[in-house]
């Protein structure tokens, strides 16, 4: 049965309209997959010598216990990101003589073909052969291969099942993504333990004594088995569109947004594409991730306080560069139908910024914490909290008006280049040039403060003319709408 699954996918893809842009990407995408094997394989295979340079005054065997669950809890952050949830349109197989076994046994087996379970195996083993085999027996080595194999099953699962349960509440997968990178700066940047240590307490462990190497077995096993029966238990059409009926209602779910009218039920109604579809919710995400962005630059002496501009300008404004650009092209599969309701324009854009306001106030808050390292930043996050939802918010919008290509809602966000054109590479300049062709100046002869306050005000005015700025927008639209509506027809 399973080569019958097989045999149909392949069917569906060689049958697809899009089947040479599909070969094209897929052809892209190898190549660049090529590359890391290559580079990965490369590490691999000199990674005692790297283990030396970096641990110089470590046993080489030592350093390499410590380094795999850190290796290990980055994969796993990686995959939550980047890795893709395996497919099968199992609607057509429910009603068929077909056992649910077999089809959740597909879908558990499709899960391993991921390059990411190839990178841990290409990079460790080779130092394993090289150095614990000929340090330790055998035996010592087989069972840190099976031990690295169960990690990297268990991160597999586990990636998944956070990733399934997400796709039913948003939450989960932003709460869980959170707790991680927490778990990461407890470590390299809090200090409250070690998970160096950790790592050498288990694995030093298992070269004296191999039998411990069922603990990540039984570990994988038990997640594989979680990951099995919360598919088999999903797998009936009906469970699954009531617990999504159930989840998502109507905009009374945002009793805040009310108050707004019918802006108010727009910005419910973009909330919900965000929250429902995989790509749209990864912009949400990496503005998650970018609040630790200030962890990069105000740890270290060397990024001086011209820097803080920049990262401000990322940390409170992240999701309006990386939701707004594409702005229009969310509503790609029903933009026809949006140009031809009663939607007063004006107020599809005041929903647009009432959305950024919210998203980034949120997130200025959020940063608020970085007064650890002093209340200036708190006071240059303003600042550019003020220019975000001002002046960048209305460049977002402008150059929207200008992308005309369309995005599937359904497509993950890891190597998926759809919607991305000139339009998204013009946008960063004056996003990233505006503000320091203003501070710098000021900077330069030793008037930050003042900079400062002119970019301040410079968003409080263009906070203050929305109006004006939403009208000329509009009117900006009215003339590029066809054109638009033409290039999202395109698939």
């Amino acid at each position: 049965m399973i080569s019958t699954f097989i045999s149909h996918e392949l069917k569906a893809f060689w049958r697809s309209k899009n089947t040479g842009k599909s070969i094209a990407i897929r052809v892209v995408m190898g190549l660049m997959i090529l590359y890391l094997f290559g580079c990965v394989l490369l590490a691999g295979l000199f990674l005692n010598d790297i283990l030396e340079g970096v641990f110089k005054h470590e046993d080489v065997t030592v350093s390499f216990c410590g380094i795999i669950l850190i290796y290990f809890l980055f994969d796993l952050l990686m995959r939550l990101q980047l890795q893709e949830l395996p497919t099968l349109k199992v609607q057509p197989y429910l009603h068929l003589p077909v056992k649910r076994n077999t089809v959740v046994g597909y879908l558990a087996f499709t899960a391993m073909l991921s390059f990411f379970n190839l990178w841990p195996i290409v990079l460790f083993v080779p130092f394993i052969l090289k150095v614990i085999i000929a340090d330790s027996g055998a035996i010592t080595g087989i069972a840190f291969i099976v031990a690295i194999v169960a990690l990297m099953l268990f991160n597999n699962y586990f990636s998944l099942f956070i990733k399934r349960k997400a796709n039913l509440n948003g939450w989960i997968f932003l709460g869980f993504a959170a707790a991680l990178i927490l778990i990461i700066a407890g470590d390299f940047r809090f200090h409250f333990y070690s998970v160096r240590n950790i790592s050498y307490l288990y694995f030093g462990h298992l070269i004296t004594n191999p039998v411990l190497v069922l603990v990540p077995v039984i570990l994988a096993a038990v997640m594989y088995y979680i990951n099995f029966a919360y598919l088999k238990q999903n797998l009936y059409l009906e469970e699954l569109s009531s617990r999504k009926a159930s989840a998502y209602k109507s905009s009374t779910d945002f009793p805040p947004l009310s108050r707004f009218g019918r802006v108010g039920d727009l910005v419910a109604n973009e909330l919900k594409l965000i929250f429902r579809n995989k790509r749209p919710r990864s912009a949400l995400v990496m503005g998650l991730f970018f609040m630790f962005y200030g962890l990069i630059f105000y740890t270290n002496s060397q990024y001086g306080q011209n820097w803080y501009i920049f990262v401000g300008m990322f940390m409170t404004g992240i999701f309006i560069i990386s939701y707004g650009q594409f702005m229009y092209s969310w509503q790609a599969a029903h933009f026809d139908g949006l140009l031809v309701t009663k939607i007063n324009f004006a107020d599809f854009l005041k929903a647009k910024y009432l959305l950024f306001t919210m998203v980034s106030t949120v997130a200025f808050i959020l940063t608020i914490p970085y007064a650890y390292f002093g209340w200036r930043i708190v006071l240059v996050h303003f600042v550019m909290y003020l220019w975000n939802i001002g002046i960048n918010t209305t460049i977002v919008l402008f150059f929207a008006n200008r992308n005309a290509k369309r995005i599937d809602l359904t497509k993950g966000a890891s190597f998926n280049w759809e919607g991305v054109g000139a339009t998204q590479m013009l946008l960063s300049f004056p996003l990233i040039i505006t503000p320091y062709i203003i501070y710098l100046p000021f900077s330069l002869f030793k008037h930050a403060d003042i900079g400062l306050g002119i970019l301040a005000a410079i968003g409080i005015i263009f906070i203050l003319t929305r109006d004006f700025w939403i009208k000329k927008l509009e009117a900006d639209f009215m003339q590029k709408r066809y054109t638009i509506a033409e290039g999202f027809r395109n698939k």
